[in-house]
């Protein structure tokens, strides 16, 4: 019996067991993984020396933890395939976005035990977000377990319903991709102004680390910083009063809307 399975070895299972390994939390031989293509399988089992297999019901027979890191639009198939493995005792994990509860539960036979979570892309360098809610036959220590288990590529915590995953979908798991775009922009602002591109990428990486950093760790708002920032008829406030003319925050709102707009979407499909 494996402590820990995985049935998918895609990006986000790799940066898990990675992220598992490197805190000490497990040992190779506690963690395996199953998968249809080959080459995802020989991958994992180079880097990490974990056992591997494609057959998903003998990891949910020997595993006493499932994660179920499969895409949305086969999760269904994976649950009809395992479903005769499934018993009381053995934990469900399930990441993948817009596919809920209701249907994880009735999938897996109606008593497993299932607690869904919403990680974003940066746990892939252990500097994530993940974001847990528990099934109605999940216990509290099901959900301690979970947070532990994502502690490991970043910052986890829980909360108490569902309906608010399609919000957290929208802000921390399309976020980034609102990032990358801000910093585009950035590096475009600085290369259009004199600089070489290296070097405008450079400064836009550092400025964005930076500025999330002082978020972090100084205890001040963001409105707090930004005052910090910008005096009076100075480059700051130029800068900003450009932005206000764009519509830069009302622009972000929109986007966190239509994102959270298409998750509910997605999840009542």
């Amino acid at each position: 019996m494996k402590k820990i399975g995985f049935v998918g070895a895609g990006n986000m299972a790799s940066a898990l067991i990675r992220g598992l390994l490197h805190a000490g939390q497990h040992g190779a031989s506690d963690l395996w993984v199953s998968d249809p293509v080959d080459a995802q399988l020989r991958r994992l089992k180079r880097a990490h020396k974990i056992e591997v297999t494609r057959d998903n019901r003998e990891l949910v027979r020997r595993s006493q933890t499932i994660i179920l890191a499969v895409k949305p639009q086969v999760m269904a198939a994976v649950l009809d395939e395992v479903r005769a493995e499934v018993n009381p005792r053995k934990l469900f994990i399930s990441i993948a976005a817009g596919f809920p509860l209701r249907r994880l539960q009735a999938g897996l036979g109606g008593q497993a035990r299932v607690v869904r979570v919403m990680p974003n892309t940066p746990v892939l360098v252990g500097r994530g977000i993940s974001v847990a809610v528990a099934g109605s036959k999940a216990t509290p220590a099901d959900l301690k377990q979970t947070l532990k288990l994502f502690k490991s590529v970043g910052e986890a915590v829980s909360i108490t319903g569902e309906d608010l995953l399609d919000a957290v979908t929208a802000l921390s798991g399309s976020g980034p991709a609102f990032v990358y775009g801000f910093a585009e922009a950035l590096i475009e602002g600085g290369v259009r102004g004199g600089l070489p591109q290296p070097l405008a990428a450079q400064l836009a990486y550092a400025t964005i680390g930076g500025a999330a950093a002082m978020l972090s760790e100084s205890g001040l708002s963001p409105r707090e910083l930004r005052d910090m920032v910008t005096s009076p008829g100075g480059t700051t406030l130029a800068g900003l009063g450009a932005l206000d003319a764009h519509h830069f925050r009302d622009g972000l709102i929109a986007a966190v809307e239509a994102a959270t707009r298409r998750a509910r979407e997605l999840a009542a499909a």
